[in-house]
Parts: C-alpha cells; sequence; structure tokens
C-alpha cells in the first residue's frame, strides 16, 4: 500500500504530499536497524506497490492495442514493474550495508543512492525513468523550485532528504533540543529556498508572441493504420490546418497515416500555400523512409525546403526491436504494433526557424529525458512536443506524459507546446503551470499565443552534472569514515 499510495503525487492527481509520506513510511522501517536483507525486501515490495499502480497502463498498449493475449500482457507487465522495483530494493540494500548502523550515514546515504537509482532508470538498457520521485514534486511543490538548478533528479534527492530526515526524528525521538532544531531548521531552509526560488525568472522573453494551433484529431487507435480510413484521416487534419490562421500550426505524432513519399501531391500544395499565407509553418507528424531505413518524423511543410526532425531517442520493443535475433519472435506470435522497426534521427539535430522563433522538436518518449532535450539549447526559444499516447487508452499514462513536459519547462525555462492526438494537448508556462488543456478523446485545435524565451537556466548549462557532483560529494562523505576505520593502525 505504501507504494500504490506514492502515484497520488504524480499526475492527474498532484498531490505531492502523498509521495513524501509514503516515502517517510519506508524510511521509518528501513532507520530501524534493518539488515540490508531485510531493507532489500521492504523495498523491493514497496516498489512493486509504486509500479504495479503507476505503469498498469503498458498492459492497455500491450494488449487492447497490440493484440498480445491477455496472459502474456499481465506477466510483461508484472516482469516490467518487478524489474523496477529492484532498485529501491537495491537502494535499502546498499545504503544500510554501506552505513554500518550509522543513523546519520544512513540519514544521507538513502536520498543520495535513491536519486542516483532514479538516475540510472533514465539510461539502463535505453533508460525508462517513469515515476522518478522528483516528477511527484512538479509543478506545485515547492521543491519544483530546485528543477532549473538541478533537474529533476536533484528534486528527486531533495525530496527523499526530506523523508528520510521526518523519518529520523520520528525515530530517534532526540531529547536534545538542539537536534530537533538542526532537524526543523534544515528541513524549513530546504523548503523555503525552494519556494523562493520558484519566484526567479531564469529566462527573459523574446519578442511578441506567435499564434500557435495545436491540432488534437483524436484518431482511435485501433484504426489509425486502416488503410480504409486513411483518407478520412488526410482530409481530416487538412480541413483542421486550413480552418486556422495561426502563424505556427502543429500536429501529432505520426498524424497523418502515410509515407512521405506517399504524401498526396495536393495535400502537400495546400499545405504549403495556406503556411505561407499565415506567414508561418506547419510542422507534421509522419513516417519517412530513406535508403531503406524508416524514421518517426515531424516535417516543417511551411518552408521553401522542407526541415525536418527524426526521432533519436526510440521506445524499446515499441519503436525497436532491442536484440532482434533473439526476441524478434515475440512479435511474429504474440504482438502486433506497427512500425516497431524504426531507425533512430541524429543527436545532432537542430532547432528550425518558424515566425521568428527557434523551435526545438521532440517526439512522444524523447522529453521524458531532460539531458535530451537540452542539446538544442540555448538557441531554441520554444519546445514543441508532439506525440500520440492513444496507445493507453483512458488512463493516468497521458497526464504522467505531460508532467514530464512540465518538468523539461522548468528546466529549460521555456514555454512548452504539445500536440497529441487523443490527449495531452496542451501549452505550458516556462514555470510548469499549464496554461490551456485541450479535454482529452476531443478533437479540436487548441489555440494560444505562445511566448518565447531566450537565455540559459543552471540545467541547461550544466545538464545533470550538478547533481551528480553532488552525489559523489555525498558518497565520499559517507564512505570515508568506512575507509579511514578500516586503515591499520600503525604503531
Amino acid at each position: 500500500m505504501l507504494g500504490a499510495s506514492c502515484v497520488l503525487g504524480f499526475a492527474p492527481f498532484y498531490f505531492y504530499p502523498a509521495s513524501l509520506l509514503s516515502l517517510i513510511g519506508l524510511f521509518y522501517f528501513w532507520q530501524q536497524n534493518y539488515t540490508p536483507k531485510q531493507a532489500a525486501i521492504s523495498g523491493f515490495i514497496y516498489g512493486l506497490g509504486l509500479f504495479t499502480a503507476g505503469i498498469y497502463w503498458i498492459y492497455i498498449s500491450l494488449h487492447d492495442f497490440g493484440n498480445m493475449p491477455s496472459s502474456m500482457a499481465c506477466l510483461a507487465t508484472f516482469l516490467l514493474s518487478a524489474f523496477m522495483a529492484l532498485f529501491p530494493a537495491l537502494v535499502g540494500a546498499l545504503s544500510v550495508k554501506i552505513s554500518k548502523s550509522n543513523p546519520l550515514r544512513l540519514l544521507i546515504a538513502i536520498p543520495i543512492f535513491w536519486a542516483l537509482a532514479d538516475w540510472t532508470r533514465s539510461w539502463i538498457f535505453t533508460g525508462f525513468p517513469w515515476l522518478t520521485i522528483g516528477y511527484s514534486q512538479v509543478p506545485n511543490s515547492p521543491l519544483a523550485g530546485y528543477i532549473p538548478i538541478f533537474g529533476v533528479y536533484g528534486v528527486s534527492m531533495l525530496a527523499t532528504l526530506t523523508a528520510s530526515l521526518i523519518a529520523y526524528w520520528m525515530i530517534q525521538k532526540p531529547a536534545s533540543v538542539i537536534w530537533q532544531r538542526n532537524i526543523l531548521g534544515l528541513l524549513i531552509l530546504i523548503w523555503i529556498a525552494g519556494g523562493l526560488l520558484k519566484k526567479v525568472e531564469w529566462t527573459t522573453a523574446t519578442s511578441e508572441p506567435i499564434s500557435v494551433a495545436l491540432l488534437q484529431g483524436n484518431i482511435s487507435q485501433e484504426l489509425k493504420w486502416a488503410p480504409e480510413i486513411a483518407e478520412h484521416t488526410l482530409n481530416q487534419y487538412l480541413q483542421m490546418a486550413e480552418a486556422s490562421q495561426a502563424q505556427l500550426i502543429i500536429m501529432p505524432e505520426t498524424a497523418l497515416p502515410v509515407l512521405f513519399s506517399e504524401l498526396p501531391a495536393e495535400l502537400s500544395i495546400r499545405l504549403q500555400r495556406h503556411a505561407a499565407q499565415n506567414n508561418g509553418a506547419i510542422l507534421v507528424g509522419l513516417i519517412e523512409r530513406e535508403n531503406g531505413s524508416y524514421f518517426n518524423s515531424m516535417l516543417n511543410i511551411g518552408s521553401t525546403t522542407p526541415e525536418v526532425y527524426r526521432k533519436s531517442h526510440l521506445v524499446p520493443f515499441g519503436e525497436f526491436i532491442p536484440l532482434k535475433a533473439a526476441l524478434g519472435w515475440i512479435y511474429r506470435d504474440w504482438l502486433n504494433m506497427p512500425l516497431s522497426d524504426l531507425s533512430r534521427g541524429s543527436i545532432h539535430q537542430q532547432a528550425m526557424s518558424i515566425a521568428g522563433e527557434k523551435i526545438a522538436i521532440n517526439i512522444c518518449y524523447e522529453d521524458v529525458f531532460g539531458e535530451e532535450i537540452i542539446r538544442q539549447l540555448p538557441q531554441a526559444t520554444l519546445l514543441v512536443n508532439a506525440s500520440n499516447d492513444a496507445w493507453y487508452g483512458d488512463s493516468v499514462a497521458a497526464s504522467q506524459h505531460m508532467q514530464f513536459s512540465q518538468a523539461r519547462a522548468l528546466e529549460t525555462g521555456r514555454t512548452v507546446l504539445r500536440a497529441t492526438n487523443t490527449g495531452a494537448t496542451a501549452m505550458i508556462d516556462p514555470h510548469g503551470e499549464v496554461l490551456a488543456h485541450a479535454p482529452h478523446f476531443t478533437k479540436m485545435t487548441l489555440n494560444v499565443l505562445a511566448q518565447g524565451y531566450s537565455g540559459s537556466t543552471p540545467y541547461v548549462r550544466f545538464g545533470n552534472w550538478l547533481f551528480l557532483a553532488i552525489s559523489f560529494i555525498g558518497i565520499l562523505a559517507i564512505c570515508l569514515p568506512n575507509f579511514l576505520a578500516s586503515r591499520p593502525k600503525t604503531k
């Protein structure tokens, strides 16, 4: 129950105290003279509750839309949750072992190793940082004020430090007034400083806002790639685009269910003409084919020479087949997912110049990785995320995904524009606040005025290195006494 209750801190609930209370409960057990084995078991149980409750929608993707048998989809979802639960298990075991029953070292070890575990999940096996604790504090918690400096993993450390301090205070019940004041003072300092940092304007508005139309076609995932409705889908997005007078019109990921090379000439001409009339551009999501390779792309149809952004961070099993020779049978026998063997775009793509702004594009899952988003900064003045979360049905996945975009807005000090197939289509300001949001599962155009921003937050300059440096210093502080104590004494 403790692990499952942590999910309440994430979207769509946004009740950030729930995640802190949940962690306090876990750390309370860890700090009661647990052995490493006991800490590992309790951490695994906690993690199993957290991930089973938080990523249940993987089953929907595999079974409802991937046509995987129910039993296998359940097993796959459980195995992923169990693998993710190994991380809090490892944090518990390592923290207890390395602290050697010293409660003060354990107090510090827990937040350092937890944050490092969240960071490790962001890159191991191409990365799956879903339910990173730092996101549970976005955007309302005072701790969110640290995100422009240390990124979301730094906030994971501060959130778990908060929980660790409170758990320590509950267990030790220090009779010393000085101890009580120290713990309370540190907590107050952390949270007040975070609240003050939220008021800092890290970036500066550029020129006047530009008009933007975010198209949400609401095409059912079951029908999205059906040949018999392809023409209907093309006409629908053409009509939605031509009905808008916005300078920048953005379609969702793979909005047009055809290859770029097969795009009807008339449709392409009409989109180009309409973009020119609006003195702007239309960003279109579709699949490109080049030299036998397929790319998940966003094209700037309005430019004289079409510019293109190709997705570089692909979803394992969804967009590429890991260990294809060994695991290809899963697709042959159990799973039916279109476009599951795509190629990666370059990691060195540049922002597009549109309507006086520099637009940095990312596609779907890519905005989960803050260290990758900043590659196009500080040149970019606006961030665009094109997604299709229809794969996960009417679940919390789309809202959780939007919370990642809110963190990216905070990390970069930029407005984030999201165009999605069924939700969550939205505009997010540099403080992580959702200024406009289209209802889910509704066909509509969300019209907004988007302000560009220039300048750099500390996170844009340094990425995750500040967080990693603090982690390294913390590990040294914990391990150095153990090392000195283990050295043989000289006469």
